[in-house]
């Protein structure tokens, strides 16, 4: 008694890409495949390439962006101090998010504005309103970034930070273009199937009145 065929087996992944690899630079012959197919290959094709060219040049750029920032931090690490102030006057009440751009550092979650005094070497005497932890008293010590000549300054650039902003940098911009690719992609398979439709409109309107009969019996009468 004969044996029932198996049904044949899907075609893996890696083969299925490689035939529309071929099929797309035209290396696959393919009677049955239509100019439609094969736009359809290509467009598939650009795609993952536009994505390659874009993943390379958001890396790039990120990588350009924190080389050309990191002298700046060095600069910035080399030209100011960390001293301690002392503060000479309670909070004045106004509590400031830590989150908030600050010109002072600490590391405290809750901030407030206190006048302090302190001294760098070479210099006079300052004194100011800084930003310190909200239960700093008169007498406390809270740091503080001074510049040569003594006054408060913003603290250095981070590497650290540095390397991450370039990063969500270069990830946003491999979001847009990926974005955009896929857009792209998605408006050329519409205007293809479109097209196959339009085709097959066509094609049925011309070969339906022989396939039913129909174009006979015009004849006829």
């Amino acid at each position: 008694m004969p044996s029932t065929p198996r049904p044949a087996r899907p075609a893996s992944r890696p083969r299925r890409t490689g035939r529309q690899l071929r099929r797309a630079l035209g290396a696959r012959h393919e009677p049955l495949a239509r100019p439609l197919d094969r736009s359809r290959a290509r467009a598939w094709l650009l795609t993952v390439v536009g994505g390659l060219l874009a993943a390379a040049l958001s890396v790039g750029g990120a990588l350009l962006l924190f080389r050309a920032t990191a002298p700046q931090a060095d600069t910035d690490r080399a030209r100011v101090h960390r001293i301690n102030a002392v503060v000479t006057a309670g909070n004045s009440g106004n509590t400031r998010d830590a989150a908030s751009t600050s010109r002072f550092s600490g590391g405290y979650g809750d901030r407030v504005e206190v006048e302090a005094s302190w001294t760098y070497p070479g210099t006079t005497p300052h004194t100011g309103a800084v930003e310190a932890p909200g239960s700093s008293v008169s007498g406390s010590v809270v740091p503080l970034w001074v510049d040569p000549d003594g006054n408060a300054t913003a603290p250095p650039l981070d590497p650290a930070a540095l390397a991450v902003s370039a990063a969500c940098t270069g990830a946003g911009a491999l979001l847009v273009l990926s974005a955009l690719l896929t857009l792209g992609l998605r408006l050329r398979l519409r205007a293809l199937d479109r097209r196959a439709e339009a085709g097959w409109t066509a094609d049925w309107a011309r070969l339906e009145p022989l396939w039913s009969g129909r174009a006979g019996h015009r004849r006829e009468e």
